[in-house]
């Protein structure tokens, strides 16, 4: 069965946006991210950074790109709920690492952590109304 297909099937909250939307956010949302993060690791490498200001960014990077593969290659609904937690998370503590360093690139993570703040209680709202199907 298509990926589609096989997230057409699955209960969801009505308010889900639909996945032209979530791709439109998130395609809005990666030029940030890689702006941001790029900027925290030539910083890191440059020695301008503490390389422990990166270990945020780093899982969070990793947990990002785990996520679809995990959703919808694996279509493991629960354990995606875990990973988008991390993810969450993590923007939470990149925030915070890099505040002392650069308020602005903590600033921007804003929009990343609204956006990720919604798709995580859909995750979890999907998580719910799926467990055991």
């Amino acid at each position: 069965m298509a990926w589609i297909d096989w997230y057409n099937t699955l209960n969801k909250p009505s308010w889900t946006p639909s996945p032209t939307t979530i791709g439109l956010i998130w395609g809005l949302l990666y030029p940030l991210i890689l702006a941001s993060f790029g900027f925290v690791f030539l910083r890191v490498l440059q020695g301008k950074i503490p390389r422990i200001v990166a270990l945020p960014f780093v899982i969070n990077l990793v947990a990002n790109l785990l996520f679809m593969p995990i959703f919808s290659g694996l279509r493991n609904v629960p354990l995606a709920a875990v990973d988008i937690l991390i993810v969450w998370s993590t923007i939470l503590w990149c925030g915070v690492a890099i505040w002392p360093h650069d308020r602005g690139i903590s600033l921007a993570q804003i929009p990343y952590f609204v956006w990720v703040s919604i798709a995580t209680v859909l995750q979890l709202s999907l998580t719910a109304m799926n467990w055991g199907k």
